[in-house]
Formats: C-alpha cells, sequence, structure tokens
C-alpha cells in the first residue's frame, strides 16, 4: 500500500483502486461511526465524492475504506499553473456553492457543534458567553456544510470530472460559517492574498455581503482553537479577540 497522507490520528494509504483511512489505535469508536455515516448520507445527495465501501478494523485499529480517485487536487494545479490561479479560484468557489446548495436533513447541526467547540475550549467565561451569544443570535440555516473545505480536498481527474473529498466534519447549517471556515484555512496556511481573493470573488459570486461572513470569523475561531499548534493559535485568538468584527 502507498501512504498518500499522514496525519496525528490517522494514516491514509492507497491500495489499487481503494483509499484506506486508518486510524490511530484506540481512536473513538463513535467518531468513526459518525464520520461513516456522514458520508453515506451526503452520498446520496449526488455531490461527487468518493463512495464509502467498508468499516473495518485492520490490526485492531479502525479503518474506513473509500473508492480511489485519481487525480490532482486543485492546491497542487495552483501551484503548477499560477496563470491559471484565477480560473481555479473561480472552480473552488463554484464547487462550494454547489454543496452548499444542497440540503441533508439527518446531519449534525453546525451550530450545535461550534457551541460545543466553544465550551471545550479555555477561553474566559467572558468571551465563550460573547461568542455564544453572537452564534444564538446567528440565522440558523439548514446547508452542507463540508468543515474542512479547502483545495486540497477538491480532486480534478484527467477528464475534468471533479470530486470533494475528507467529509469528516461534515454537518447542516448556515453557509457563511462554511466560508468563514475556508477563509481561516487559508490564512493558517500562510496564504493571506489567497484567502482575500477567495472572500471577496465568494461574497460576489453568491450575492452575501462580506460584513456577514466576517460575523463568523471570532466563533469558527474559537472551535478551532482545540486542535490548534500553538503558532495557529495565536492567529486564531487574534480573530477571537476581535468579537465586535462588523
Amino acid at each position: 500500500m502507498e501512504v498518500i497522507a499522514e496525519r496525528k490520528t490517522k494514516t491514509v494509504y492507497r491500495d489499487n483502486d481503494k483509499t484506506i483511512k486508518l486510524f490511530v489505535e484506540n481512536y473513538s469508536k463513535p467518531d468513526i461511526l459518525n464520520e461513516a455515516l456522514n458520508q453515506a448520507r451526503v452520498e446520496q445527495t449526488g455531490i461527487n465524492m468518493p463512495k464509502l465501501l467498508e468499516v473495518t478494523k485492520m490490526e485492531n485499529r479502525w479503518a474506513l475504506i473509500s473508492e480511489h480517485i485519481e487525480g490532482k487536487n486543485l492546491q497542487q494545479l495552483m501551484e503548477e499553473n499560477p496563470d491559471k490561479k484565477e480560473e481555479y479560484m473561480n472552480m473552488f468557489i463554484d464547487i462550494q456553492l454547489n454543496i452548499l446548495s444542497k440540503t441533508c436533513p439527518m446531519l449534525n447541526k453546525l451550530q450545535d457543534k461550534m457551541k460545543r467547540k466553544i465550551e471545550e475550549s479555555d477561553l474566559s467565561d467572558t468571551i465563550k458567553y460573547d461568542l455564544n451569544t453572537r452564534l444564538a443570535g446567528m440565522p440558523k440555516h439548514n446547508k452542507i456544510c463540508h468543515g474542512d473545505f479547502n483545495p486540497s480536498n477538491v480532486i480534478v481527474k484527467e477528464d475534468g470530472t471533479v470530486y470533494v473529498i475528507d467529509w469528516a466534519h461534515v454537518t447542516q447549517g448556515n453557509a457563511s460559517a462554511d466560508v468563514a471556515r475556508t477563509y481561516l484555512l487559508f490564512n493558517l496556511d500562510g496564504k493571506k492574498q489567497e484567502a482575500e481573493e477567495y472572500l471577496q470573488k465568494f461574497s460576489e459570486k453568491s450575492g452575501t455581503p462580506k460584513t456577514y461572513i466576517q460575523r463568523w470569523i471570532p466563533i469558527v475561531a474559537a472551535a478551532h482553537l482545540s486542535k490548534a499548534s500553538e503558532e495557529e493559535r495565536k492567529f486564531l485568538m487574534h480573530w477571537i479577540d476581535v468579537v465586535d468584527y462588523v
């Protein structure tokens, strides 16, 4: 098997026409089954994504086995073809808009997840109160929110067909929260210019005011704290401190 990616809690392998996501020992069984269930549910919406084939155990470790999609991700394509960066950014946003146009009523609710993550953080009670108050006041929608939508999770096959991978964090909720999350992911990856271009273009294409999306940023930043590195934490705290961001 060929290693595709390594993370703190899992290793991703390619085995011919299959992708195997192998988790560390003692990884939460409910989390595994929840991820598998969410992926199966989103598949039914017709979004192009690898089909889940099997939930199993390998050497006493949980594994999710899916179709392998052969191609290059959008991050690679952007780096290899800088002259096409704008074209790829437009493609990236159009794919996200398509996902956000779908609903999947059985998914976990984004607002519930955000509230839980804020409560689990080590932020002061005052900041938690302010963030939860803002969260409670946000419009409650039911759009499919990928939760980790970044160019490396969009695979383009040779024939141009596009697939979206890594649905571990999918929820249903307000689309602008998912956009705020993508904006932060660009920034956390050191791509500040791309982050601003993305936010501007998404606002124009969707007709969503930037200020509305920006109101989600402190909430989303706080929800990301628990798995952030020390360097990422400094950046996220900058956004969390701007609770009065318009």
